[in-house]
């Protein structure tokens, strides 16, 4: 059914979640990639930029991008036949670029590796939330389309990027054979993984490293009986070393490797909310303080909420929930 929708389909949009990582971008280009090869009329449009240690990845020139081109996305988006969805498992993710996904009469195909997709939203899914990122679900896809023979150097890349920076360079959420049977086959066909792992995490700049000492020498919290760190940035925090998309990624995880903390938040303020990324150890769901809490969500051991009230208020309340999670905290190793 899907691969003759595919066939049919005379223009092809693919999109992302708002505030692209590596696996959203990732998995995005690999499916254009895909579909390019195949002689489809396909567009990449997303909500907005991403971050500048992913600009390497081939065909990032042709993304577009929501918030700077809106007139030229919406009429793309609505003469679409298809549109793919990536990397999300609500509509909401994509921020100012929902309204017009929404309206769109095109059929909408979801793959996805986030918990508790919205069914209603989308005529079909691909969602399984044990695999490692969307990027190996779109390997998966396209040995599915049985065409693996289009599978190249450029899409290997892409779906390369997308598994390691959602891993962690294979730290976490890659228990599985099959992660590492797709990166066997990625090598083969032409990936260099110690360039690649240069390109994306060996390019910060000298703000980046200054925000990232500053953050961590100034700015984590450690609530020990709540197992607990935390780092609050506001705005002029974030001015202050000249924030650019993408520098404050992977910052929760330093906090998360201290010995005895089982819980990482980082905190930043934007111009009209506050943003929180958590991350957890062990049995303690992230996806369930985010989701139920902070308008939000993502997997068990890494999710995302959006704050409305002030940076003290939302603190405030953090720390209370915190108080009713305490047992819950102690025993998330056990």
């Amino acid at each position: 059914m899907i691969k003759e929708l595919i066939s049919q389909s005379k223009k092809i949009i693919i999109t992302c979640h708002a505030n692209p990582d590596g696996d959203a971008i990732g998995s995005s280009l690999a499916m254009y990639h895909y579909l390019k090869k195949k002689e489809l009329e396909v567009y990449v449009i997303i909500p907005n930029r991403f971050p500048s240690f992913l600009s390497w990845l081939p065909g990032n020139e042709d993304i577009i991008f929501y918030n700077e081109s809106k007139i030229r996305s919406k009429s793309l988006i609505k003469e679409a036949d298809l549109i793919f969805c990536l990397d999300f498992n609500t509509l909401k993710r994509l921020e100012g670029l929902r309204s017009p996904v929404e309206k769109s009469e095109a059929k909408k195909i979801l793959i996805d590796h986030h918990l508790q997709p919205n069914r209603e939203q989308f005529d079909y899914i691909r969602s399984r939330t044990t695999t490692s990122s969307t990027a190996e679900l779109i390997y998966e896809f396209i040995f599915e389309m049985g065409d693996q023979a289009l599978l190249n150097k450029e899409i290997a890349e892409c779906i390369y990027t997308g598994i390691i920076t959602d891993t962690g360079s294979f730290s976490f959420a890659c228990n599985h054979e099959s992660t590492y049977l797709v990166t066997a086959a990625l090598i083969n066909l032409g990936v260099d993984g110690e360039y690649i792992h240069r390109l994306v995490y060996d390019t910060y700049s000298e703000d980046r490293m200054r925000l990232l000492g500053y953050s961590l020498s100034n700015k984590l919290i450690i609530l020990k009986e709540l197992h607990t760190a935390y780092i609050c940035l506001s705005k002029e925090d974030l001015n202050r070393f000249n924030y650019q998309v993408g520098d404050t990624e992977g910052l929760v995880n330093y906090a998360l490797s201290i010995k005895g903390v089982h819980l990482a938040i980082l905190i930043t303020e934007r111009d009209s909310f506050i943003r929180l990324s958590f991350r957890s150890k062990g049995s303690f769901s992230v996806n369930e303080l985010a989701s139920k809490y902070f308008k939000g969500g993502g997997h068990r051991n890494a999710a995302g909420g959006n704050s409305y009230i002030s940076m003290d208020k939302t603190i405030e309340k953090l720390e209370k929930l915190l108080e009713y999670y305490k047992d819950d905290l102690k025993r998330a190793m056990d």
